[in-house]
């Protein structure tokens, strides 16, 4: 029986993959009608230019900010042992539908060129009211792409309608993908710790760039108070105690408006603050470099006068510093690496061996996104076929998340979660 199964699933995934081909060739046609109108960037880029003055390097400095260690460990006693990733996905009941079971709609939120190799979509039911946002994986967290023996993907995702208590709570999706062809999913809240640790309240924020680094995951924030990255420590995942929608101590125990999990963050990173600073809005890694670095981008609106700002900062290797960034004895954490981009209405960001991969989104008038390759010496905007044009990327890909040990590049537009290999966007980009 064990036997047949595999049979089908494999037949299964096969049907999928050569029905993501065949979309392609569709949405490639109908992409080639839509450029002409639809272009919004009518001339390359250009070059990167390098940031070296003071004035601008100084402005993306962060400090960071530790949660005490007491607070998390009232909080730790409060919400009982933690539980492992393994754990977490072993009761995951979520199935994400493979592509043939995707909606028209949800299939037009693919790229057309260079193609997914692999999508799925999510549930209605339990992403309805939710906001989709940015994906990293465990091919970020370990260079042999697996979080001990599990292969993972997170998607973050934030509450877009509903109370307006509840607006804005980010929650991550931890999927199992182990098995390509039945990808299961569970959720979990991100938390904030309040009153020394003897509660928590929900992080609220739209969660446009995150990066699981070793045991952290950073996670952008817009919550306004400075803020800019939080951190979670993927080794302190409580379970809630008590179904319901509230958020934090409840008669009973603890609720996690849903979810089954929680992470408080033990971290946060905030912005040097004033004018011309940066709030990075997507993020990812780059394991090219040495040290490791986490790379950012802020967002700018499309047409708007100035370009994009591109930075990293470099990732700790010190004892009891893993997965946080490097900086000096006050906390002051200094970018190692800047440029500006002559690209506007940028959302994801991805950096690879000296060159930059820029996702912009659809403009107003809706239609695809474009994706470009920058370095320092110039840029290639990734084509959809033998002409030019090159609206053919998804509509809105707010992160981008590399695995080296893979290839392949996981993003996510709309409800639609996909992977393609790096290899065929810097092909489609030649």
């Amino acid at each position: 029986m064990k036997q047949r199964g595999r049979h089908r699933r494999r037949r299964r995934g096969r049907a999928a993959r050569a029905f993501l081909a065949g979309t392609a060739l569709a949405l490639t046609a109908a992409a080639t009608m839509i450029s002409a109108s639809q272009a919004t960037v009518t001339g390359s880029p250009g070059a990167l230019k390098p940031l070296t003055a003071a004035a601008d390097t100084d402005a993306l400095r962060l400090t960071e900010e530790p949660v005490p260690q007491a607070a998390l460990d009232r909080l730790s006693a409060e919400l009982g042992p933690p539980v492992g990733v393994g754990t977490v996905l072993g009761g995951a009941e979520g199935v994400l539908r493979d592509s043939v079971d995707c909606t028209p709609d949800e299939r037009a939120e693919l790229p057309v060129s260079p193609a997914a190799g692999r999508a799925y979509c999510w549930g209605t039911d339990d992403t309805r009211g939710w906001q989709p946002g940015a994906v990293t994986t465990s091919g970020d967290a370990d260079d042999d792409g697996l979080w001990g023996a599990h292969r993972v993907v997170l998607s973050g995702w934030s509450r877009s309608t509903g109370p307006t208590a509840e607006r804005g709570l980010a929650r991550i999706a931890l999927v199992d993908a182990g098995d390509l062809d039945r990808m299961r999913y569970t959720w979990a809240l991100l938390a904030v710790p309040v009153d020394g640790g003897r509660d928590f309240r929900g992080l609220v924020s739209h969660v446009s760039g995150m990066v699981w680094y070793q045991n952290k995951l950073l996670v952008t924030t817009d919550e306004g108070d400075g803020a800019a990255l939080y951190v979670y420590d993927m080794n302190r995942i409580h379970r809630a105690t008590v179904a319901g929608e509230a958020v934090g101590r409840v008669p009973g125990g603890w609720s996690a408006h849903g979810a089954r999990y929680v992470l408080p963050a033990v971290a946060v990173y905030r912005t040097a603050g004033g004018a011309g600073a940066p709030h990075p809005a997507t993020v990812s890694l780059d394991r090219s470099t040495t040290p490791d670095t986490l790379v950012a981008g802020e967002w700018t609106l499309d047409g708007s006068d100035t370009g994009a700002r591109l930075w990293r900062y470099a990732l700790d290797r010190g004892p009891g510093r893993a997965g946080l960034l490097h900086g000096d004895g006050a906390g002051q954490v200094r970018a190692t690496q800047a440029y500006r981009s002559k690209l506007t209405g940028v959302r994801g960001v991805l950096a690879y061996h000296g060159a930059w991969y820029l996702t912009r989104a659809a403009g107003e008038d809706g239609g695809r996104g474009t994706l470009w390759r920058q370095d320092a010496e110039g840029a290639r905007a990734a084509r959809c076929g033998a002409d030019d044009s090159r609206a053919c990327w998804s509509p809105l890909t707010e992160s981008l998340s590399y695995g080296a040990e893979s290839g392949e590049v996981w993003a996510q537009s709309g409800r639609t979660l996909f992977s393609l290999p790096l290899a065929s966007i810097d092909r489609s980009a030649e």
